[in-house]
């Protein structure tokens, strides 16, 4: 048998194609990815989601769900997502032609955001999004009947909420990635506390 050489380590984070396998994220808003999944409604017509994540929180972003999505769809999705959470420096995709159009890369260009394809036929390149995408699937669409679009998107949403806010993620030492947070309503500005009750002056002796 023959045994093949110790392959040397290699430190370039980019492939002769462009794309990038090796940068990981290392704070909030570094890396986002997103992907499509599909599935469809019980009148056989199709429906497909897009599915964005922040891939250091692992917290999963509002999921776009709609019968098509074009590249000029996936911009305005994206424009609403970075008005509301902000935006990412670096936005990895697979090598769909609605993530590699060159209207989103223009887009994504002109707002400062760097885009990473993953090399053709390589999911486990986009593991945070396809991490997502997999629990989408098994938890919710394997198991679930959609009868119209309004209702997919309901459901769908009731699902990403549990996810960000319920469901632990071993990855974030079994915690949720976007817990809730109930804020109690500060007292009134100069009403008494319980605690101290406020107490009537002493009437003035003449």
């Amino acid at each position: 048998l023959k045994v093949p050489k110790k392959q040397p380590k290699r430190s370039r984070l980019w492939l002769n194609d462009g794309s990038c396998i090796r940068l990981r994220p290392e704070h909030k808003d570094h890396v986002w990815s997103y992907d499509f999944v599909m599935d469809g409604t019980v009148d056989g017509k199709r429906l497909k989601l897009l599915t964005v994540v922040d891939e250091f929180t692992k917290q999963a972003f509002p999921i776009a769900c709609r019968r098509s999505m074009t590249s000029g769809d996936v911009i305005r999705v994206l424009r609403k997502l970075f008005a509301i959470y902000g935006q990412p420096e670096w936005l990895r995709s697979d090598n769909g032609s609605e993530f590699t159009a060159k209207a989103v890369r223009a887009w994504l260009g002109k707002v400062g955001v760097k885009t990473l394809y993953i090399e053709p036929g390589s999911p486990w390149e986009n593991g945070y999004v396809e991490s997502l995408n997999g629990k989408l699937r098994d938890e919710l669409l394997n198991g679930e009947i959609f009868y119209s679009l309004a209702e997919a998107k309901i459901v769908i949403e009731t699902w990403r909420r549990h996810y960000n806010t319920k469901r632990p993620h071993s990855s974030l030492g079994y915690r949720p990635p976007a817990p809730e947070v109930v804020q109690w309503p500060a007292s009134p500005s100069g009403a008494a506390s319980p605690a101290t009750p406020a107490v009537a002056p002493r009437p003035v002796m003449h």
